[in-house]
């Protein structure tokens, strides 16, 4: 057999699902062991093989095999030649609804985490983050950058190919640039439009949120976030590492997966005050309403005993998905669809994990009283620009040039993540070529404080989430 062949024989009445390689290079897929996994082809997507066999009517189910091979492409192409379909250890799979899949995972949980309540059944209403497709030209650190390449671009004397080659803009399906620039034309302050994203853990920037230049604004969600409220972030699906964040703005696509599409969850939910401008119904706050399913608040608030707020909800479940008993658990569920809530029956457990989610979104505004003072302290005099990263293990410090660092960075800080970005690294590298000013050094210094703190936070969570599973409320379907 050559590097292109794969090939293997059926037995009559099986259905063959071998994934002989993994080997996605964007995911930095590693084997289980921690080494490096490879992928069979030139390409980056993993690979997988599936063999099937038509059956005839009437005959008894197909039985469902799966083998799979880790390392680099030089075992895998010689494990493909040693190897048959009788020398191969196969599992039989038996898949289940409601996704049928095609690889192993822990049924025995599956009956556990079925019983917990669907985040999607949890919040009324939620959608994508904001989805520009020209990210790199209507998102920026600087309103003054956003004004210069907006004036540029509605400027229709400027030719459109000049335009593109300068900040790589396209066209999009929904609406080509000749249409959006006409539309740019007309607006009379771009500045009106400029509101804060958060665009990934921790990095809010300015976006120009204007339907002319972002594919995907999400009107119908992101204008609850343009009031007082809080926002839960996660993704449909993990790819990476599961991930969650808290967020009191606006948010894009990929806030906290490098991989998936992440979805917003308001806390609340303002009326629509029936105007085309979302930045018009910012000046009216009415009352607003719980994004809380009222059935979920009603059974509750009966079997605790206790009038319940929509923030404690909010906590409560934001603790549990930073559980790392609970994402370990259950990470293959949490790999194919939207995270599932236990509620337990306990009201001072639910409580007290309520406090440490409390704790956690406070962390992660950087609003908390424990983020002063700062763990990590600005060491070093040059001119303040980033250029290239360095973090040394033995210091606990990370230089971003040749004479200036942040230290008090442990291991675990350096290399904790959020869904799918190491958050102290990823900071400091999408900042590279500017300097620092006095608020971003004290903006990373929170940052690094609020990772120590969640860690600690979560050491606290997984003492007590074991008792949570002990006495789990069931919701109805219906």
């Amino acid at each position: 057999m050559n590097r292109n062949q794969v090939g293997l024989s059926l037995r009559n009445g099986w259905v063959l699902c071998p994934e002989y390689a993994h080997g996605n290079s964007l995911k930095k897929e590693k084997c289980p062991d921690g080494s490096k996994d490879e992928n069979v082809f030139d390409i980056m997507q993993g690979v997988s093989i599936a063999l099937f066999i038509k059956m005839k009517p009437n005959k008894d189910k197909c039985k469902v095999y799966h083998s799979e091979v880790w390392g680099i492409r030089e075992h895998k192409y010689n494990w493909l030649k040693k190897n048959d379909i009788n020398k191969v250890t196969w599992k039989e799979l038996k898949p289940k609804s409601e996704f049928y899949l095609f690889i192993p995972r822990a049924e025995g949980l599956l009956k556990s985490f079925n019983k917990f309540i669907k985040l999607t059944d949890i919040f009324q209403i939620k959608n994508t983050g904001v989805i520009t497709s020209r990210d790199k030209f209507v998102i920026d650190f600087e309103d003054a950058n956003l004004t210069q390449r907006l004036q540029h671009a509605s400027n229709l004397e400027v030719r459109e190919e000049s335009l593109k080659q300068a900040y790589g803009l396209r066209d999009v399906r929904e609406k080509k640039l000749s249409e959006a620039r006409k539309e740019l034309a007309e607006l009379k302050d771009f500045t009106q439009y400029y509101t804060e994203i958060l665009y990934r853990p921790f990095d809010i920037r300015k976006i120009f949120y204007h339907r002319s230049l972002v594919r995907w604004p999400v009107f119908d969600v992101m204008r609850h976030m343009m009031q007082e409220n809080l926002g839960l972030i996660t993704p449909r699906q993990f790819k990476e590492e599961s991930g969650a964040f808290v967020s009191n703005k606006i948010v894009g696509h990929k806030t906290v997966s490098a991989y998936d599409i992440n979805y917003l969850f308001p806390l609340y939910l303002y009326p629509d005050l029936e105007k085309n401008d979302i930045f018009s119904q910012i000046e009216k706050k009415k009352e607003k309403q719980s994004n809380i399913n009222s059935v979920i608040v009603s059974t509750l608030s009966q079997i605790y005993k206790k009038e319940l707020e929509p923030e404690d909800f909010f906590y409560y479940i934001y603790a549990t998905l930073y559980s790392n008993v609970y994402r370990k658990k259950y990470s293959d569920f949490l790999k194919i669809d939207f995270p599932r809530i236990p509620f337990t029956s306990d009201y001072k457990l639910f409580k007290k994990i309520k406090q440490y989610g409390n704790e956690l979104v406070d962390l992660h505004l950087l609003k908390s009283s424990k983020l002063d003072p700062p763990t990590a302290k600005y060491q070093g005099k040059y001119d303040n620009k980033i250029e290239k990263l360095k973090y040394d293990e033995k210091q606990k410090c990370v230089y971003f040039n040749k004479k200036q660092y942040f230290e008090g960075i442990k291991d675990e800080i350096w290399n904790y993540q959020i869904g799918g970005f190491q958050v102290c690294k990823k900071w400091l590298k999408d900042r590279k070529g500017k300097k620092l000013s006095l608020g971003n050094i004290k903006q990373y210094c929170k940052i690094v404080t609020a990772i120590e703190k969640t860690i600690e936070t979560q050491r606290e969570i997984d003492k007590i989430y074991p008792k949570i599973e002990q006495n789990v409320i069931e919701f109805r379907n219906d």
